[in-house]
Parts: structure tokens; C-alpha cells; sequence
């Protein structure tokens, strides 16, 4: 649904009963889409970082990579 700026200011309440339904409302100004209103859904997890913490290792030479790679990422020809 594609409402006015007028509208929206107007008729917010009852936006906002359709937008909880499911539906998305855009919001114009002038014609030209600026906002969309849509359902609001919970985050389903919170993420807990260090998960992989003891189970990957990076190699001690990781940061040393060949002349020919180091080129390669920079668009050259070793």
C-alpha cells in the first residue's frame, strides 16, 4: 500500500493495525517512495561470540603469503 506523507501523519493508527496484519505500507513524499513501514519481528537468537574459541588454529606463517599471491591481489603479474 502506497500512502501519502498527509495520509500516513492522518491515518497512522490505522497504518500501523494493517502494518501488525502483515501488510507493508510505503510512505510518499510528493509521489516518490521515502519510508516503508513494516511488521517488526524479534531477533529469533542472540548471538554469542567465541563459539569456535579451542577449535580453529590459523598457522603461524598465515600472514606470509607468496610474492606471486601478494601480486595476484593487487592485479599484477609476478
Amino acid at each position: 500500500m502506497l500512502v501519502n506523507v498527509h495520509a500516513a501523519k492522518t491515518h497512522l493508527s490505522r497504518l500501523l493495525a494493517r502494518v501488525a496484519e502483515g501488510e507493508e505500507v510505503v510512505i510518499a513524499r510528493a509521489g516518490r517512495p521515502v519510508a516503508r513501514l513494516v511488521p517488526y519481528r524479534a531477533p529469533s537468537a542472540t548471538r554469542e561470540p567465541g563459539g569456535w574459541e579451542g577449535k580453529v588454529w590459523i598457522a603461524d606463517d598465515f600472514d606470509n603469503l607468496p610474492q606471486e599471491m601478494t601480486a595476484a591481489f593487487r592485479g599484477e603479474r609476478a
